[in-house]
């Protein structure tokens, strides 16, 4: 499972290079459209793995629990990193403008801590759907226990993280 997994995210970066590549080099912009809209392609790809793995028997194991992880986080955070490229990509190449530094003190930096972290919590829920959609397709509590683990510990980065993204509220960096 590990390796679909490194394989789907270097399918994910390069679908999107090539994407903004063909858009603001070739000024291909079907062909963009067409690799851009591969990217969420993706992580079908890793969720019919997995399943297909864990459905034909397969061991369900913290890798698999990894893929669920892997999806949430493309869901949340995937538009916001297609974005963040898309800025560069642009400045670069096509003369946009320069990228927007986010803020680094006061109120503004605090809200963006706390709108991160609600991204956080977005792709733990669906991570932790995922897990739900595995346990109920297989059908077998016993058998897929061990994908849960992964829940444990993302709880664990979650909460630290909102104490950590919360704490820009009380204590705005200056």
């Amino acid at each position: 499972m590990l390796p679909v997994i490194v394989a789907c995210e270097i399918g994910f970066w390069v679908l999107l290079v090539a994407g903004l590549a063909a858009r603001y080099v070739l000024r291909a912009r079907r062909l963009s459209t067409v690799l851009l809209l591969a990217v969420p392609a993706v992580d079908v790809v890793l969720l019919a793995v997995a399943l297909i793995d864990l459905l034909n028997g397969g061991t369900a194991d913290p890798a698999h629990g990894l893929a669920a992880v892997y999806i949430g986080t493309s869901v949340a955070f995937g538009p916001q990193m297609i974005g963040w490229a898309d800025q560069r990509f642009a400045h670069r190449f096509a003369g946009g403008p320069p990228p927007v530094k986010p803020p680094r003190t006061g109120p503004a930096h605090a809200a963006r801590e706390r709108r991160l972290w609600t991204r956080h919590l977005l792709a733990y829920v669906i991570g932790a759907a995922v897990l739900g959609v595995f346990t109920a397709l297989v059908g077998d509590l016993d058998r897929v226990r061990p994908l849960w683990s992964v829940l444990g510990v993302w709880t664990v980065v979650l909460v630290i993280d909102f104490v950590i993204s919360f704490s820009y509220t009380l204590f705005p960096r200056r």
